[in-house]
């Protein structure tokens, strides 16, 4: 089975970055201690818009994603993020070679 890898784009609402930061630290140390299928999860903030971010992630294999979105930690993260967010998110998913 080939890797999978995520790429998503958060949009943050003004005033909301401090709040969005530690909610989503949180949610990268879980999926970290939690999710031996993952093998990268981290976000970062683009340069040229404070507002956006992405988050980078490689799971070993399509069953180990379906677990990431299935766990306790990923749906107890949802009520702590909506409320920072300006959009919805915008999802890519990427086949490893």
């Amino acid at each position: 089975m080939a890797a999978v890898g995520v790429v998503a784009t958060l949009t943050v609402a003004d005033g909301k970055n401090a709040d969005f930061e530690v909610a989503f630290t949180e949610l990268m140390e879980a999926v970290r201690a939690n999710e031996p299928g993952n093998e990268f999860y981290s976000v970062f903030q683009c340069k040229d818009n404070p507002q956006q971010y992405k988050v980078l992630e490689r799971y070993v294999d399509q069953a180990a994603l379906d677990a990431h979105g299935k766990s306790d930690h990923f749906r107890a993260s949802g009520p702590k993020l909506a409320p920072c967010m300006a959009a919805a998110p915008v999802i890519e998913y990427l086949d490893g070679i």
